[in-house]
């Protein structure tokens, strides 16, 4: 057994679907509500989980998060991309190596993340965001590192069922092609198709807050009922009245097959 299959393993620790909770979204967005110091935030997160999506440069300081037995494993994200930029309206979806793995793995990291988005309009951008992802996967091969790849499509906010279906679709399997060792993407209407499509585990997105906590917990059981291997919440499990009661009741949804409305009613989210 590898480095990276032990890694992975963790992940899925006794083959249970995984739980990861995402706050790396200050990396491009700034501090958004619920995640303005991540001292705190990270108070807000349970040891139910499996793992955290970070920046590598708040990896050193929330450390401590990731310093006991039982923590959650820590994943970095190492490109930066504009396609996250929501605030300013960016649509080129231009991408930068920020960080190397061998930056994250000294900082900590047990694995990584790195975006790709293609389908950009301009084919020297796709191709540029394709040379960064694939020299990321072969840095990380040769640490022993897995690589999360994550499928985000460009003005995702806009596009149709069938337009968002088809780059997931196409995406995830491109990614799986390049190097990838696990997917995080968008749950699509047709979602099945994407999973006996691409060979890696999916990790299904959480996406916006629902206003109703049972409307997240609802996507998550779709997804892992059509074949997710897991979910990657961020908003919708720490922009809530009492973050830790819904990160239970999600892992209680991915692991152990709970009824969403069931999980509601049990930890008290109404």
């Amino acid at each position: 057994m590898t480095g990276k299959d032990i890694r992975i393993n963790r992940l899925f620790s006794k083959g249970e679907n995984a739980v990861v909770i995402a706050i790396d979204h200050g990396y491009m967005d700034g501090p958004i509500p619920g995640m303005e110091n991540l001292r705190e935030t990270v108070k807000k997160i349970d040891n139910c989980v499996d793992a955290i999506l970070l920046s590598p440069g708040m990896l050193k300081t929330v450390g401590d998060a990731f310093a006991c037995k039982g923590a959650p494993m820590a994943i970095v994200r190492l490109n930066w991309s504009t396609v996250f930029c929501f605030e300013w309206g960016y649509n080129k979806s231009r991408t930068v190596q920020a960080f190397s793995v061998k930056d994250a793995i000294a900082l900590g990291a047990d694995m990584v993340l790195v975006s790709l988005t293609l389908k950009t309009g301009d084919e020297s951008n796709d191709a540029r965001n394709v040379e960064i992802f694939a020299r990321l996967c072969n840095e990380a091969r040769e640490y022993g590192i897995p690589v999360i790849g994550e499928c985000f499509p460009n003005n995702s906010d806009y596009l149709s069922e069938e337009e968002m279906h088809d780059q997931v679709l196409r995406g995830t399997r491109i990614l799986a092609e390049l190097g990838a060792d696990l997917i995080k993407t968008f749950y699509t209407y047709k979602f099945r198709d994407v999973v006996n499509g691409c060979p890696l585990p999916i990790l299904g997105l959480g996406g916006r807050t629902t206003p109703d906590p049972v409307d997240s917990l609802i996507l998550a059981r779709r997804e892992i009922s059509d074949g997710a291997r897991g979910v990657v919440f961020g908003r919708n499990a720490i922009q809530r009245p009492d973050p830790i009661a819904y990160q239970r009741a999600l892992c209680d949804v991915v692991k152990h097959n709970l009824d969403p409305h069931e999980a509601v009613r049990k930890y008290k989210l109404s």
